[in-house]
C-alpha cells in the first residue's frame, strides 16, 4: 500500500490553495474548478471544495471543522521559512525545539488547520527522516 494523500474539505477553496501555494512554494494543479492538487517531493495535499462531499456522502465531511490533525511539512530551514511566512499567515507558535528531535513552528490555514513546519535537528531525528 503507498500513502497517497491528504485531502482538506474547504468553505473557500481558492484561499485555501493560495495559502498552500505560498507554504510549499508549488503551484497547485487544478484538476476541476472544485479539486486541485499540490504535489510536493513527498506527498500530496489535495484540496476539495465543500461541494465535492455530496460526491461521496452528504455530510461525511465539513469544512473548518478539524481539531485533531496536523499538516506536516519537513523544511531545510525552519528558521528561514518561519521568518519567510510569520507576517503573512497566523501563527500558532515560533520555531521551537520538540523532545522527537525536530525544530518546529506552526501556523494556522485560513479555514484553522493546523500547519507544523519542523527541520530534523539532532543526530536520532536526522537519521530517521533520511532513511525514508
Amino acid at each position: 500500500m503507498r500513502f497517497a494523500s491528504i485531502r482538506i474539505i474547504a468553505r473557500d477553496i481558492k484561499t485555501q490553495v493560495s495559502f498552500y501555494e505560498k507554504i510549499t512554494e508549488v503551484k497547485a494543479e487544478w484538476l476541476a474548478p472544485v479539486f486541485a492538487e499540490i504535489v510536493t517531493q513527498g506527498a500530496t495535499l489535495a484540496i476539495g471544495a465543500a461541494e465535492t462531499v455530496a460526491l461521496f456522502k452528504e455530510g461525511s465531511a465539513e469544512p473548518c471543522a478539524n481539531r485533531s490533525v496536523i499538516i506536516e511539512f519537513e523544511v531545510e530551514d525552519v528558521e528561514k521559512e518561519f521568518a519567510r511566512l510569520k507576517n503573512e499567515v497566523e501563527v500558532v507558535h515560533e520555531p521551537k525545539m520538540m523532545p522527537w528531535g525536530n525544530q518546529a513552528a506552526q501556523l494556522r490555514d485560513p479555514e484553522g488547520t493546523i500547519v507544523s513546519l519542523y527541520t530534523p535537528v539532532t543526530e536520532a531525528a536526522k537519521k530517521r527522516f533520511s532513511s525514508r
